[in-house]
């Protein structure tokens, strides 16, 4: 049996097809064929299955697919590489040789070819065989925003497979058999500049050098008509190798030279951003005065202070870099797993630390988010923008797209030797756009969902973490409070680690406290624990229930001031990643120079921790407890009330930097602050953007806090003085997530006047990112409610952006 899944999704016995039935049988197959050999969760077949909002009795259409497929899977099993369907508790299991399902064979046989052992020839005929497996679209017919995830995934997959194949086909003396193939997928992914670079070096080495530079020359246009920017530094020195400056090769292998900056628009116009019509390049800030192709990013948090245990990890994770330095075609992915609280974040930046002088291009740090409480995880996009800029790539370079984002990363990656550390992803989706193309680079990823599809399809290496050994968790201890103290009450010791279930977590809290009270004995700390009689609830889809709430509820009661504690409440209402002093101020209703000693004694009492300077986060559970008491603690108008003035907060400081930054810009009116509202002030452009730059995702994030709590004017305010800042920073899908939503709030409010300049503002990106029927349906919203309005000027400016989409 072989299921067929880089094309029709088809079945087949033998020589026959068998017959699967309706879309939702396929995409269920599909759905427990990617992760075949592993456990399938339901919730996780009914997500790909039926998306995010699942038909009323959806399990029992899942069990009567099921038992279909079972009959069709039995039919057809008559011979060698049967399949079968296998329920285990909570889902099910598809087994199978995974050479029978085209995916997985795929991803074997460019594994394979990845070896540097192999031969040209030997490497030519497993990409040859890989690529052959292909036979048009992935998942043809299958409907559904997961297949259509995978979908774009796997194409990714394609192009880099047929351009090592190419490359092989180059260095075995054939370039002329891969230009027709190349030339036809360049046509279907005009904008992948690696599929450009492998046509140009077949052509040149074909002796066609006259129709690989005409190639550089159409792939650049395309790039700067569609996007505003220069081909990448390795497509731009391969055409200049080309052209005799350095002598030509037959297969480019390697870094390319970086060549010299590309150009980049002019200072920004006086015109508002937003009003720029939809097909000019975007104009240049300050941040974007040109590429910093030397950058060596260092964005590695600061390494745990007294971490202890975890030799079997770090030895695991050094035999997985050892085995990279061994197999430089390798891109290796470690995966470390576990629950909340067990010290996945803690062992991947130490481990980090340590082999980081291993990967001299660099380290790049991105915290994906993937079980923020807000719901507020990182997209693709918004993680590769903050990748790319890491790897000195100007915002306003930043390509529209999450595709071309993905290629330019690679491309920026590609010959360097850098450690990426993606920290707390949701699931495998969120991160394969983030993962580089060629050999050189080491991916960790923490998350506390197993990742099966990341293990089977890119190799990933899990590392489980448990809980910590009785002997590591007193360790850690030791490293925080002394042997000396521990070694004088090993009862109470004892007690601590079993009560605090050897949770790393927990017991940094507990060595926290201790250390405060230095003459408190370990003994009445363990009586604590012990007469506590409050319990964290279960959390996030089944993470084991400890006792931290009891843990954390001391640490709470024993902060010196009621002002610490009223700030520690209220943070866990705000949404954001992090947050600045002045944000907490107006949470709090205080003057920032009163708020300032009371975040130090959260530090202190490790409750929130300064990731960088004048920067407070704390980790999701203290949040989750934050919030409960919060709920238990103040009067719902009290959090109402500060939850209003962190708004006012936003909304009025993004309007005071947006107007130090943009003059000329149009923007909402000034509305009155609550009282005991922090309003940030902006000496001049530079600081407008150094707020702007850091304070966007607390932006972005309390934006969508005011529609969930009913704030519509926030909303509308919000979106309008950040559109100019997004604009000029080429940040298309942040800006039109907040203008959807100040469409909406905009109709809620029955505001004529903001619901145009929503329209208006949100049709600008949609030509940005080349969707021109969606820009000018917005525009068409937009111009007929400012005739009704007879907005003369606004009308202008409509008829400006419509023509510029037409």
């Amino acid at each position: 049996m072989e299921f067929r899944l880089l094309g029709a999704v088809e079945l087949w016995d033998g020589d026959r097809v068998l017959e699967i039935g309706p879309p939702q049988r396929r995409s269920l197959l599909t759905a427990l064929a990617v992760d075949a050999g592993r456990q399938v969760t339901l919730e996780t077949l009914v997500s790909r299955v039926w998306g995010p909002v699942p038909p009323d009795r959806v399990r029992r259409s899942l069990q009567a697919h099921v038992a279909r497929l079972r009959r069709v899977l039995a039919d057809g099993d008559t011979g060698a590489n049967p399949m079968r369907l296998v329920h285990w508790a909570g889902g099910y299991l598809l087994e199978a040789d995974p050479d029978a399902i085209d995916l997985h064979r795929f991803s074997r046989l460019v594994e394979l070819a990845h070896d540097p052992s192999r031969t040209d020839a030997d490497r030519l005929a497993l990409l040859s065989e890989a690529v052959g497996l292909w036979r048009g679209e992935p998942l043809g017919g299958l409907p559904g925003e997961w297949a259509a995830r995978m979908r774009a995934g796997w194409q990714r997959q394609h192009v880099d497979a047929v351009v090592a194949w190419a490359d092989a086909k180059l260095r075995v003396g054939e370039p002329r058999g891969v230009i027709a193939p190349l030339t036809e997928l360049l046509a279907e992914h005009p904008l992948v500049e690696s599929l450009a670079a492998a046509l140009m070096r077949a052509l040149h080495t074909a002796g066609r050098t006259a129709e690989a530079l005409d190639c550089y020359a159409a792939i650049r246009g395309r790039l700067s008509a569609g996007q505003g920017i220069e081909p990448g530094p390795e497509l731009r020195a391969l055409d200049q190798r080309i052209r005799g400056c350095v002598p030509a090769a037959p297969a480019v292998a390697g870094p390319a030279a970086v060549a010299g900056p590309a150009p980049v628009a002019g200072p920004a116009a006086a015109e508002p951003a937003a009003d720029l019509p939809a097909a000019a390049p975007p104009p240049a800030d300050p941040s974007a005065a040109g590429p910093r192709t030397a950058e060596r990013p260092a964005q590695l948090p600061l390494d745990v202070p007294g971490f202890a245990g975890r030799a079997d990890e770090l030895a695991r994770l050094d035999e997985i870099l050892d085995a990279a330095d061994g197999r430089p075609a390798a891109v290796v992915i470690s995966a470390v797993l576990g629950t909340a609280g067990v010290g996945k974040t803690a062992l991947a930046v130490h481990w980090a630390h340590r082999a980081r002088n291993r990967y001299p291009d660099g380290q790049l740090y991105v915290n994906l988010r993937g079980y923020d409480l807000s719901g507020s995880a990182l997209s693709a996009t918004e993680a590769l923008q903050g990748l790319l800029i890491g790897l000195g790539l100007p915002p306003a370079r930043i390509p529209a797209s999450a595709d071309e984002q993905a290629a330019r990363y690679r491309s920026l990656l590609a010959g360097r030797r850098v450690l990426i550390l993606l920290d707390n992803a949701r699931d495998a989706e969120q991160v394969r756009p983030l993962l580089p193309g060629t050999p050189g680079c080491l991916v960790l990823v923490t998350s506390r969902s197993q990742l099966p599809s990341l293990i089977a399809a890119e190799g990933a290496h899990p590392l489980s973490l448990d809980l910590l050994t009785p002997a590591d968790a007193e360790q850690l201890l030791a490293r925080r409070l002394g042997p000396g103290r521990l070694a004088a009450e090993p009862a109470a010791v004892e007690e601590i680690v079993t009560r605090c279930a050897r949770l790393p977590l927990a017991l940094a809290v507990v060595a926290a406290r201790a250390t405060v009270h230095p003459q408190f004995p370990l003994a009445t700390v363990a009586a604590e624990l012990r007469d506590a009689r409050s319990w964290l609830d279960t959390l996030d889809g089944g993470d084991s229930a400890t006792d931290l709430r009891a843990i954390f509820s001391w640490s709470y009661r024993q902060l010196r001031t009621p002002g610490a504690r009223t700030v520690f409440r209220l943070l866990g209402l705000h949404p954001g990643p992090d947050v600045a002093a002045p944000a907490v101020a107006s949470l709090a209703g205080l003057p920032v120079q009163q708020v300032r000693p009371l975040l130090a004694e959260l530090a202190r009492a490790h409750l929130v921790v300064e990731h960088v300077p004048g920067r407070f986060a704390f980790h999701d559970l203290l949040r989750a407890y934050a919030a409960e008491l919060a709920a238990q603690t103040d009067p719902e108008p009290e959090r109402t009330a500060g939850l209003r003035r962190l708004l006012d907060h936003h909304v009025l400081s993004a309007r005071a930097a947006a107007a130090a930054l943009y003059p000329d810009a149009d923007l909402a009116a000034e509305r009155t602050p609550a009282e005991g509202v922090v309003v940030v002030d902006f000496a001049d452009r530079a600081a407008a953007l150094t707020w702007f730059a850091e304070e966007h995702p607390a932006l972005r994030s309390a934006t969508f806090a005011a529609v969930r709590a009913g704030f519509d004017s926030h909303v509308c305010e919000a979106a309008r003085s950040m559109a100019d800042f997004f604009q000029r920073q080429g940040r298309w899908t942040d800006q039109l997530a907040l203008q959807d939503a100040a469409v909406a709030a905009a109709r809620r409010l029955g505001d004529d006047a903001a619901r145009a300049r929503a329209h208006r503002t949100l049709a600008n990106p949609y030509g940005r990112l080349g969707r021109h029927g969606d820009a000018i349906r917005h525009f068409a919203v937009a111009l007929d409610l400012l005739q009704e309005l007879d907005d003369q000027p606004g009308q202008a400016r409509v008829h400006r952006g419509l023509a510029a989409a037409w």
